[in-house]
């Protein structure tokens, strides 16, 4: 392993699958029984508000009974004690990131427990059912909705990832399906940019050919492995 200054590290439904959460591709998906049209799309909350409030209103109450993995932990761990850049990409909308301690971390595609103003843009935490019509406090509209990335619309903070890959040395993928842009495409932006690239999944995703290096397994088991091998790589630069 080259010596490392920064880290872009991109997370899929891959990692929280082994916590029990639902993936969106697999034959038990987080969509079984709805159209991914019906649930997550603007048209979608236009037409039938109730639906699209409930469906993520369940999948809110449902992070009460899962907890977070070893994948989870062991990024936690890189988080607080590898003193270079890092940041974790997420695309998942759970907590358990947050909840195994990441703190430079960003959901690229919203959150569940948060809550966004139609109207005003504003976002706020949120824990409790969400019914269509709930007000905001910032601008007093009755235009909360779920703070979900809707497909067509744009993700948060493209900017900033897009500059933290053209300056990482390393882009590592975790359980990502690579089907869904503009996250699918980050590897070939990291690579332009001459960074080195590593996936971990279960299976080869369809991204899988722009990456140097790709190790099948678990995430469970696979990222506590390299997360020890970078620590252990920066502890042998650090000793005299």
């Amino acid at each position: 392993m080259r010596e490392l200054h920064s880290i872009v590290v991109l997370t899929g439904a891959g990692v929280s699958a082994e916590s029990g959460i639902a993936t969106f591709r697999g034959p038990g998906g987080l969509w079984e029984g709805h159209r991914v049209e019906d649930v997550c799309t603007p048209e979608a909350l236009a037409r039938d508000p109730a639906l699209v409030h409930r469906f993520y209103d369940l999948r809110r109450a449902a992070l009460a009974g899962v907890a977070p993995n070893p994948a989870h932990h062991a990024l936690a761990r890189l988080d607080a004690q590898w003193p270079g850049e890092l940041l974790i990409v997420t695309q998942n909308v759970d907590d358990l990131h947050e909840r195994a301690g990441a703190t430079r971390l960003l959901h690229i595609h919203g959150e569940l427990r948060s809550a966004l103003c139609a109207a005003c843009g504003a976002r706020r935490e949120w824990a409790a059912p969400l019914p269509p019509g709930s007000v905001c406090a910032a601008c007093g509209q009755a235009a909360l909705r779920p703070d979900i990335v809707f497909f067509g619309e744009m993700p948060y903070q493209m900017e900033r990832i897009e500059a933290a890959l053209a300056d990482c040395d390393l882009f590592v993928s975790v359980g990502t399906s690579g089907a869904v842009y503009p996250a699918a495409g980050f590897v070939q932006t990291a690579r332009y940019h001459g960074a080195d690239t590593l996936e971990m999944n279960l299976d080869p995703s369809m991204g899988s050919v722009f990456f140097a290096e790709s190790r099948m397994g678990a995430a469970g088991v696979l990222v506590p492995e390299w997360v020890e091998a970078v620590l252990a790589t920066t502890s042998d630069t650090r000793s005299p």
